[in-house]
C-alpha cells in the first residue's frame, strides 16, 4: 500500500447532513467527559484523508474534541434513534447507546464528506441498560479490525484515531475506558428504516429514504420509483459484502439489523473473528448460543436481512411483487461475486466445468482436518503445475497428505487446462490471498500491552495489516500458526 500523502494542516469544520433530518431522528447529545485521556493511536491514512497532521492529532485540543473531553465550536453532537431485529426477534427501539456523531468532515475530495462518530464517549437517551462506554479491549480491536479490512479492499467503516483514560467501567469484570474515533460516508442502517416502519410513521420512513438516496445513492434520483431502485442496490451491495467475508475467512459475530450498513459497509465491529482451523460451523460469538451468526450461515443472514430491510420499505415500494423483484438479485450476486473471488484464490483465470465442485473439495478437505483457512490459500499459491519441493509448505498444513495429494494432481490438471503460468499464478493468488489477518490472539497480545500503556504492538500491528497481501519478512512470526493458547480465547457481544 503506498504512503498516504502528507496532509496540509487545516483546522477542523464540522457540518451535520444528517441533523437536516429533524429532531425526530435524532437527540443532542453532549459527550461525558473521560479523566485525563490520552492518544494511544492513530491510522496514518485516515489522519491524510481529512487533511489532519501527525503534529496537530497530538495537540491537546484534538485528543479533547475526539475523547468527547471539549465539543468543537463547529460541532453539534447527536445520538441517531433506530430499531432493529436482533438474532432474529424484533428487539423495537435501539439507537445510539453508546455513539455519538459529531458531524462529518470534509475529505481530500472535498466534494464529499464522511461522519465522524465517537463510540464510547457516554450515556445517550439510547443506552437502555448499559453505561454509553466502550472499553479499551474492544475500542482495539475495533480500530485494528477496521483498518485490517480496508487493508483487504472489503468495505467498511474508518477508525481515526484510539483515545483512553485510565478510568475504569464494569464489564466481567473492571476494564479500561477508551473511546475510537471511527468514520464512515453514513452510519445510516438497516434498523434505521425498520424504526420508522414499526412506528407506522410512513412520512418520516420516506424521509429517511429520499435523504439516503440524495446524499449516497443520487443516480435513483431520476428513476419512475427510485424505492425498489434503492433497495436493489443495498441487496447486491449486501450479497457481493458477504461474500468477500467468506471469502477471507471473516466471521462477523452479530449480524442483526441494526447492524447492518445502508452503504454495504462492514459495520460495528464486536465479536468478530477471522477464521483459523477452517470449521464452516465455527461461531466466532460466544453469546451465540444457537449459531445463528456461524460463518456458514451468514450468506443466508444477510439475505434475511435483505428481507427486513424490504418489510420497512414496503409502504414506499408499493406492491409486494416489485418489493421481490427487488429482492431477487441477492443468492445470484453472491453466488457470482463469491465464485470470481474463489476463482481470483485458486488462481485460475477463466471459467470450466467443474470448478465449483474443485473448489468445494478443497474446503471440505480444509474442514475434515482444520486446516489453517488463510495459510491454506496463501500456501497454495506456492503449488505449480509439476510436482516440487514447493508443495511441503503447503502439505505440512493437512494432516491428511494423502487426500491432499489426490486433490492436486485435480488442480494441475486444471492449471495445465488453462495453460497457467506458475510464476504469474503466483503473483496473482498473492495479491488476492493474504498473508496476514488480525488473528484473534495477535488483537488480544496488543490488548494486554495496551493495558500497560505499550502501544507499540497496535502500531505494529496497524502497519502489517494495512498491507497484507505483501510478504514481510520482517514480521513472518505474525503469519504463522496461532500457538495453542489461542483456541481458549472467546469473545462475547461485550468485546
Amino acid at each position: 500500500m503506498n504512503q498516504p500523502d502528507s496532509p496540509v494542516h487545516k483546522p477542523l469544520h464540522f457540518q451535520n447532513c444528517f441533523a437536516e433530518l429533524g429532531s425526530a431522528f435524532f437527540t443532542p447529545q453532549h459527550p461525558t467527559p473521560l479523566k485525563s485521556p490520552y492518544l494511544i493511536a492513530v491510522s496514518p491514512e485516515m489522519l491524510s484523508e481529512f487533511g489532519i497532521s501527525d503534529e496537530q492529532i497530538r495537540e491537546p485540543e484534538l485528543i479533547e474534541v475526539f475523547s468527547g473531553n471539549r465539543v468543537h465550536s463547529s460541532s453539534a453532537p447527536l445520538a441517531t434513534v433506530y430499531s432493529g431485529h436482533q438474532f432474529g426477534v424484533w428487539a423495537g427501539q435501539l439507537g445510539d447507546g453508546r455513539a455519538i456523531l459529531l458531524g462529518d468532515l470534509a475529505t481530500r475530495q472535498d466534494n464529499i464528506r464522511h461522519e465522524i462518530q465517537l463510540k464510547g464517549a457516554g450515556m445517550t437517551p439510547y443506552s437502555r441498560m448499559g453505561d454509553g462506554r466502550a472499553v479499551l479491549r474492544s475500542s482495539v480491536r475495533e480500530f485494528l479490525c477496521s483498518e485490517a479490512m480496508a487493508g483487504l479492499g472489503i468495505p467498511t467503516s474508518r477508525a481515526l484515531c484510539i483515545t483512553g483514560s485510565d478510568q475504569y467501567t464494569m464489564r466481567e469484570m473492571p476494564e479500561k475506558t477508551a473511546v475510537v474515533t471511527r468514520t464512515a460516508p453514513s452510519f445510516v442502517r438497516f434498523g434505521s428504516f425498520e424504526h420508522w416502519y414499526y412506528k407506522e410513521k410512513p412520512e418520516q420512513l420516506q424521509q429517511l429514504a429520499d435523504f439516503v438516496i440524495q446524499h449516497y445513492y443520487p443516480h435513483l434520483q431520476n428513476t419512475e420509483n427510485p424505492y425498489p431502485a434503492l433497495l436493489k442496490e443495498v441487496v447486491i451491495k449486501t450479497a457481493q459484502l458477504v461474500a468477500h467475508w467468506q471469502a477471507v475467512g471473516f466471521m462477523h459475530g452479530v449480524l442483526n439489523t441494526d447492524n447492518m450498513s445502508i452503504l454495504g459497509l462492514t459495520l460495528d465491529y464486536g465479536p468478530f473473528g477471522f477464521m483459523d482451523g477452517f470449521d464452516p460451523a465455527h461461531i466466532c460469538n460466544h453469546s451465540d448460543n444457537q449459531g445463528r451468526y456461524s460463518y456458514q450461515m451468514q450468506p443466508r443472514i444477510g439475505q434475511w436481512n435483505c428481507h427486513a430491510l424490504a418489510q420497512a420499505l414496503l409502504p414506499l415500494i408499493g406492491d409486494v411483487e416489485t418489493t421481490q423483484e427487488a429482492l431477487s438479485p441477492y443468492v445470484d450476486h453472491y453466488e457470482a461475486h463469491y465464485h470470481k473471488l474463489m476463482q481470483q484464490k485458486f488462481g485460475l483465470l477463466d471459467q470450466m466445468p467443474g470448478d465449483d465442485e474443485l473448489f468445494a473439495a478443497y474446503l471440505d478437505l480444509m474442514a475434515s482436518t482444520r486446516t489453517d483457512f488463510t495459510l491454506a490459500f496463501r500456501n497454495l499459491s506456492q503449488v505449480e503445475r509439476q510436482p516440487s519441493p514447493n508443495d511441503n509448505a503447503l502439505r505440512d498444513l493437512f494432516a491428511d497428505r494423502a487426500s491432499l495429494d489426490i486433490w492436486l494432481q485435480t488442480y494441475r490438471s486444471r492449471l495445465q487446462q488453462g495453460n497457467s503460468i506458475d510464476a504469474e499464478r503466483q503473483i496473482r493468488m498473492n495479491q488476492i490471498n493474504p498473508k496476514y489477518v488480525l488473528r484473534n490472539y495477535l488483537a488480544q497480545q496488543a490488548i494486554e500491552k495496551a493495558e500497560q500503556k505499550d502501544f507499540s504492538e497496535i502500531e505494529k500491528l496497524l502497519k502489517i495489516l494495512t498491507n497484507p497481501f505483501a510478504e514481510q519478512p520482517e514480521f513472518k512470526e505474525y503469519a504463522q500458526l496461532p500457538p495453542d493458547w489461542a483456541g481458549q480465547l472467546s469473545v462475547s457481544c461485550s468485546s
